[in-house]
């Protein structure tokens, strides 16, 4: 199971790096969000490569993909889609809008009000959408990639909690190296290394591998260490919101997804350490005056509670 699974996900992780270069770690999250049955929120300042991910990811896999520009005027039915009288018919017909795809990238995603954000909820959690009254199923596999500017910039709204706490996990990409940076000018001379991209795995594919992603074996005392690390955010006076049971889940999930991509069919306490800061820092809302601040604030916190809790032998 291992090693079949193992080849298919570094021809996809390869495939990618062409695009995405000296950020490989951030790619092996993307994939680990895919596997998972997870969705993904990529935050940081413009043009640093958060569209060019999402977009890469979509192409190494023969799926359908869709792109929605957030903007302040978007409207929900511009995401969803929308009812309209067929007069040959005599009855309302149902358009479907971009969500209707496997891999939807949301793009600046903060950059619309949040009634246009919150339409994504109920396909991101239930992968279905209602309009009218009646309810679609989505086609899977499905993921909403979703970048954002960090809020301080003009003309963003916070995302609220609810549609925070549906995101698997939450990534930076960061400023390229300057060796990565010269890698990335020669690499786009003639053209953008994104159109010569092509599909290295099926969606079928995809769907076995979230299959065997369920399988691996998670050990009691790997799952009593989630659930202790994920309490003590509760249990945070410094914290007004700690994480959620979805966290639970999604940080359990995401072990199991890490597991599988590093051939392996059981999950070891350290890949619960290595996900614990992407899978639940964005989900944590600190006191106001508790001291912390800005956008790493919830990383600090997690990463001082991975220091307190014990690791299970």
């Amino acid at each position: 199971m291992g090693v079949l699974a193992t080849e298919k996900l570094a021809k996809i992780e390869d495939n990618i790096a062409k695009v995405i270069i000296g950020k490989s770690e951030q790619i092996r999250l993307a994939i680990l969000a895919l596997l998972a049955r997870g969705h993904i929120l990529i935050e940081d300042v413009p043009g640093v490569g958060k569209t060019m991910l999402a977009r890469a990811l979509a192409r190494s896999i023969d799926c359908s993909f869709s792109r929605v520009q957030f903007t302040p005027d978007l409207l929900p039915s511009d995401v969803i889609g929308v009812s309209i009288y067929d007069e040959t018919q005599r009855a309302f017909r149902f358009y479907p809008g971009p969500v209707f795809s496997h891999i939807v990238l949301a793009d600046e995603i903060n950059r619309t009000t949040p009634r246009t954000q919150s339409c994504l909820l109920e396909a991101m959690n239930d992968f279905q959408v209602t309009a009218d009254g009646t309810t679609h199923r989505l086609s899977e596999p499905f993921m909403v990639m979703a970048t954002e500017n960090p809020i301080e910039y003009a003309g963003t709204y916070p995302l609220p909690e609810s549609q925070l706490d549906r995101f698997l996990l939450k990534i930076e990409l960061g400023y390229p190296g300057i060796e990565a940076e010269r890698r990335i000018l020669s690499s786009q001379k003639l053209s953008h290394p994104i159109d010569s991209l092509s599909p290295v795995v099926t969606g079928e594919e995809i769907l076995e591998l979230q299959r065997r992603t369920r399988e691996v074996q998670v050990e009691q005392s790997v799952s009593d260490y989630i659930l202790k690390l994920v309490g003590a955010t509760r249990d945070d006076e410094t914290l007004r919101l700690g994480a959620s049971p979805r966290a639970s889940l999604m940080l359990y999930r995401a072990a199991q997804a890490i597991a599988l991509m590093e051939g392996r069919k059981f999950v070891i306490p350290d890949d619960v350490k290595r996900l614990a800061v992407p899978v639940l820092s964005h989900r944590l809302i600190e006191r106001t005056g508790a001291g912390l601040t800005g956008r790493r604030a919830g990383s600090d916190r997690i990463r001082e509670i991975l220091d307190s809790v014990p690791v299970p032998i």
